[in-house]
């Protein structure tokens, strides 16, 4: 029998000993929700992103929808958000009871909101604004502070792509990040929240359990004697066992970003020396995390067949994202609304493994069988 080839994952969690060494002690200690370990996951978390505190919670969808409810956005406001994006960014919109507003993207080559779209997009009842540094790639948050501060906006910052960055976040305006698995770290399930307004952040704590002004940790070690409720809030607290395991993986974050981002670099050069039609979104340039490598096929590619081809080979593959205005759930939003950079995007792009336990030769196998998916339709 033909050897089988080895499968290269779209992305994988790098998880060993020190993981389970963690998880073994949270088991041990007996106290498995939110207590000692979080904290000090927040405060670990906030210090590698240079702000003064963080909020972990249950994802990076709830940090999104505190980071909304924490500044009063809900119902008869309006919120410009990306399409090209992960739902999450707009349900959390919903969530809060606010109505989300699509932005197309500058270009397929860059797929951020575009800001002279957005401005287009303003009414009087805009009241908030959500950016995504899609892909890890940073945004000009400088520019969009000063979009916001002009129209008296809040600027949400969708940063689930961004843990460990070394562009300034959680500065201009809050910023949510997800630690799903197949994120750059992870907790399996979970999300962190920087807020810079220290009235807001302590409101996003409180309101990520329940409202109440004394945790359940508080009162067991005796800092406090029942608890009031000062506003509706919701379960959106991350437990022990999640920030043990973020404890371990947020030492080895910037180690894990600079391998991708060295291996982001080799698929540009490998893909611009092999495959010229086939072209890398943003520059080479461009400060990232390199959470994703997504590429733009060209323009007519069948891009479920290079998939599948890419499938029989053992390579996986993605798209990141369908745009969320073409979903079912959104498309009575603002049905006559066309956003033609985000749907090109959205066509022709296609995501390329990438995690930190890749090689060099594993990309270069990525390039050619691309190359050959390609090469049966003609298209390069």
């Amino acid at each position: 029998m033909p050897d089988v080839l080895p499968l290269i994952e779209l992305a994988a969690p790098t998880l060993g000993e020190a993981e389970r060494h963690a998880l073994a002690e949270v088991i041990t200690s007996g106290w498995l929700t939110m207590g000692e370990r979080v904290r000090a996951f927040e405060t670990a978390f906030a210090q590698l992103h240079d702000v003064p505190d963080a909020v972990a919670v249950s994802s990076a969808t709830a940090a999104l929808h505190l980071a909304l409810a924490a500044h009063d956005i809900g119902p008869g406001d309006e919120v410009l958000v990306p399409s090209m994006t992960f739902v999450a960014t707009v349900n959390a919109v919903v969530a809060v009871g606010a109505s989300p507003v699509f932005v197309d993207v500058v270009a397929p080559d860059t797929p951020h909101l575009d800001l002279a779209d957005a401005r287009r997009r303003l009414t009087a009842r805009t009241r908030a604004v959500v950016v995504m540094p899609f892909g890890g790639y940073a945004m000009d948050l400088t520019a969009w502070r000063a979009f916001a501060e002009e129209h008296d906006l809040v600027l949400v910052e969708d940063a689930a792509h961004c843990a460990g960055t070394s562009a300034p976040t959680g500065v201009h305006g809050p910023a949510a990040f997800s630690f799903f698995t197949n994120k750059n770290m992870t907790t399996a399930e979970g999300g962190m929240l920087l807020v810079p307004d220290p009235d807001r952040r302590e409101r996003a704590r409180r309101m990520r359990a329940h409202g109440m002004t004394a945790s359940t940790l508080d009162r067991d070690r005796g800092r406090a004697v029942g608890y009031d409720v000062v506003e509706c809030g919701h379960n959106f607290r991350m437990d022990e066992l999640r920030a043990a395991l973020g404890l371990v993986q947020l030492e080895r974050l910037p180690e894990w970003n600079a391998r991708r981002r060295e291996l982001s670099a080799h698929y540009r050069a490998a893909l611009a020396a092999e495959l010229p039609a086939v072209t890398v979104p943003f520059t080479a340039e461009h400060p990232t995390t390199a959470h994703l490598l997504p590429v733009l096929l060209p323009a007519g590619t069948d891009r479920a067949a290079v998939m599948a081809a890419l499938r029989a080979a053992q390579v996986q593959s993605s798209v990141h994202y369908p745009p969320v205005h073409l979903f079912t759930a959104y498309g009575t939003v603002d049905p006559a609304r066309k956003l033609p950079r985000t749907e090109e995007f959205g066509a022709r792009e296609l995501t390329l493994p990438l995690h930190p336990a890749l090689t060099t030769g594993d990309v270069d196998r990525v390039v050619a069988t691309l190359g050959n998916a390609l090469a049966v339709q003609h298209r390069v």
